[in-house]
């Protein structure tokens, strides 16, 4: 039976989101705006209900590649100075009233230049948005901590030039990440840039085993070094189990038993990956989180790309309570396990995990019991 006192209390939940990409959550009606100042057609032009209908619908497709599609029109409206922080501040402020207190936003420079920015001059607007969505969320009272993560597109082979955007502004930008098409274009297009970004120390997450299974995961974790996985659902295809009544057995392959024997985050996104076709699941319930949570892996729960999916922190929470069973406990334990896997120093980890989420959960379970 569903925990409907829990339900209601999820929206005031502290939460941590390591995987949202900056052209997925748009406000439809900010689109409208910068999509007019940019010249730029949309599919709808008068109505921003309307709007955010056609990104879900368009993203219900599937397949990730005509998912991907309809960030042509999120990206047309991000191509100046101006636009890119506003909808940093408004990614920022968004997630604040969704009760979060930290997330890392993920997005592409290399994407945001065809108006005459430079990348450098792209990543340092983006900043200051985030800069301006912290400072307003914390006079309505709302502390969050928000940071940036470059993202290479991995058809476009600009991945030494991304990364040596992420080594310029180590001390601004949270890490770096390789996302788009994964079938066909493996860390290995490009292998000397994983030793150069250890070298400069900055942190790696890189998006695998979503359209590409468990051989794209190996590689993001072996030649990429990555400290966390984009997604990761296909690692279930690595991962033999068999069910009796009260027991559960597994056989985990050599990439599943090292990804968790490592404890390498995965970033899951779980109403994304139904959407995508990344899980074989098609219901919240038999998505692979539960059973990967079940035998301890370092899951995390990500939104990913909240207008396309038309989803919050609170909305995947909720769904995973009322379809699969989650408690109160399964909440807290993907919260700290992101908070302890975000990319920050482990003192802003510790004063994270201790001062903030604890406290927020211990108040709520209260409330419950």
């Amino acid at each position: 039976m569903t925990d409907t006192r829990l339900l209601a209390l999820i929206p005031s939940l502290p939460k941590v989101v390591l995987h949202e990409h900056l052209d997925g959550g748009l406000r439809p009606a900010s689109m409208l705006e910068l999509a007019e100042a940019a010249g730029h057609t949309l599919p709808v032009t008068d109505d921003a209900a309307a709007l955010g209908d056609w990104f879900f619908d368009a993203a219900n497709s599937g397949s990730l590649p005509t998912y991907l599609e309809t960030f042509d029109h999120t990206i047309a409206c991000m191509q100046t100075a101006d636009a890119l922080a506003r909808v940093a501040k408004e990614a920022v402020l968004d997630n604040a009233a969704d009760g979060v207190v930290y997330t890392e936003q993920r997005w592409a420079p290399e994407q945001h230049v065809t108006a005459g920015l430079s990348l450098e001059a792209a990543l340092e607007a983006v900043q200051a948005g985030l800069e301006q969505g912290m400072a307003e969320a914390a006079s309505n009272g709302h502390t969050i901590v928000a940071k940036q993560i470059i993202t290479a597109m991995r058809h476009a082979d600009r991945w030494q030039d991304l990364a040596n955007l992420a080594v310029a502004y180590r001390d601004i930008i949270a890490g770096f990440d390789i996302a788009g098409a994964e079938a066909g274009f493996m860390p290995d297009r490009h292998p000397d840039i994983w030793p150069y970004l250890a070298s400069n120390d900055v942190p790696v997450t890189i998006h695998a085993g979503e359209a590409a299974g468990v051989d794209s995961i190996a590689q993001a974790v072996h030649l990429g070094q990555a400290e966390r996985i984009g997604h990761g659902v296909r690692i279930i295809d690595d991962i033999a189990t068999s069910r009796d009544v009260g027991a559960s057995v597994a056989r985990l392959g050599r990439t599943a038993a090292w990804v968790r024997d490592h404890q390498i985050a995965l970033e899951v996104a779980p109403v994304s990956n139904l959407q995508t076709g990344a899980s074989p699941a098609t219901t919240i319930a038999d998505h692979p989180i539960t059973r990967l949570k079940e035998l301890d892996f370092a899951v995390t729960l990500n939104t990913d790309n909240r207008l396309m999916s038309r989803t919050s922190m609170t909305n995947e929470m909720r769904l995973l309570v009322d379809q699969a069973g989650w408690t109160i406990d399964d909440l807290l334990d993907v919260t700290v396990t992101a908070a302890w896997s975000a990319f920050i120093h482990h003192d802003e980890r510790l004063a994270l995990v201790e001062n903030v989420i604890y406290p927020g959960f211990e108040k709520a379970e209260g409330a419950v019991l």
